[in-house]
C-alpha cells in the first residue's frame, strides 16, 4: 500500500546534502557509536538526516557550523530513539539554539512556605516546555565519548520526559512496561543518592551528583550514563539500567563489553 509518509521520507533522504563521507567523519567524532551493527548505523544516519530536516539549528554569533557539525549533533540526538518506533518523540520543539559558551538562565522557585526565590544560574544546556532546546556549543563538542557526559542526550531526555507534561522523571512508558517497576527503581536509586549526599555533601558518588537535584535531572543524568558509561550505571543502579534498557530498547552495556573484549582500542578502557 502506498504511503505518503514513506514517500516523503524517501524524498527528503534522496535530496539530502549529507553524504556517506560526512557520516564517516561523524563516526570518527563519536566513539559511543562504536559497535553498532551496519543496519543500525544506516538507520541512525537516515534518522539524523531527517532530524536536521525537521528541526532548525540556530547558532548565535561566534559559532560556525558545517555539515559535519550538524550531522554530529543530530546523530547524538537520534541515538536514544534508534530502536523506538518513529512516532515523533521530539514533537515538543522545533528549534535547537546554540550558544558560544555557557549562559546565564534566570531561575524562580516557590518553596513550601510560599516564599519565592529568584537567582541567576549558569548553564550549558536547557530544555523548555513547548519551547526550544538551548545548548552551549563547547558542551556539544565535548560530547560523544564513553565518559559519562553527553549534553545533547541529557537535554533531549528532558524533552522525552516532557511528553507527559512537566518534567518529572517519567517519560511515556511502553505498553510492556509497568509504572510501578519504573517508579520503584528510580525512586530507590534517587533516594539513595540523596541520602549519600545528605550525609556528606562532598561524597564521591557513583554518578554525577547533579542527578540528585530532582527526579527530572535524575532521569536525564542516568540517560547520559546509559549511553556513555553504561558499566558505571549498571554497577551502581542495576534496576535503573534495566528500566532504561526497557525504555530505550537498547543495551549499550553489552555493546561496550563486546568492544572491550574484541576491539584493541577498548581492551584497557574498562572502568572496573
Amino acid at each position: 500500500m502506498w504511503s505518503f509518509r514513506a514517500w516523503r521520507r524517501r524524498r527528503i533522504l534522496s535530496r539530502s546534502p549529507y553524504t556517506t563521507q560526512h557520516w564517516q567523519a561523524v563516526r570518527a567524532r563519536l566513539p559511543i557509536l562504536d559497535g553498532l551493527a551496519e543496519a543500525e548505523e544506516q538507520r541512525l544516519f537516515q534518522r539524523a538526516v531527517l532530524f536536521l530536516h525537521r528541526k532548525r539549528l540556530t547558532s548565535l554569533p561566534g559559532i560556525e557550523l558545517d555539515e559535519i557539525d550538524r550531522l554530529t549533533l543530530a546523530a547524538q540526538a537520534e541515538l536514544p530513539l534508534l530502536h523506538l518506533a518513529d512516532l515523533d518523540w521530539y514533537q515538543g520543539f522545533h528549534e535547537i539554539v546554540l550558544y558560544p559558551d555557557d549562559f546565564v538562565s534566570p531561575q524562580r522557585h516557590r518553596d513550601a512556605a510560599g516564599v519565592e526565590h529568584e537567582w541567576d544560574d549558569e548553564r550549558s544546556g536547557e530544555a523548555w516546555q513547548q519551547g526550544p532546546v538551548i545548548l552551549a556549543w563547547p558542551g556539544v563538542q565535548s560530547s560523544g565519548g564513553w565518559d559519562a557526559y553527553n549534553l545533547v542526550i541529557h537535554e533531549l531526555a528532558h524533552k522525552l520526559d516532557m511528553l507527559n507534561g512537566d518534567a518529572n522523571g517519567l517519560p511515556p512508558l511502553h505498553r510492556d512496561m509497568r509504572i510501578q517497576d519504573w517508579a520503584a527503581a528510580m525512586q530507590a536509586a534517587y533516594d539513595g543518592l540523596n541520602a549519600t549526599l545528605d550525609a556528606d555533601p562532598e561524597a564521591e558518588t557513583a554518578i554525577d551528583p547533579y542527578a540528585a537535584e530532582n527526579p527530572a535531572e535524575f532521569f536525564a543524568v542516568t540517560s547520559e550514563y546509559f549511553f556513555t558509561a553504561p558499566d558505571l550505571l549498571a554497577a551502581a543502579f542495576p534496576a535503573v539500567y534495566q528500566q532504561l534498557q526497557a525504555f530505550y530498547r537498547q543495551d549499550p552495556l553489552a555493546r561496550l563489553r563486546a568492544l572491550q573484549q574484541n576491539h584493541p582500542d577498548y581492551r584497557d578502557t574498562t572502568n572496573g
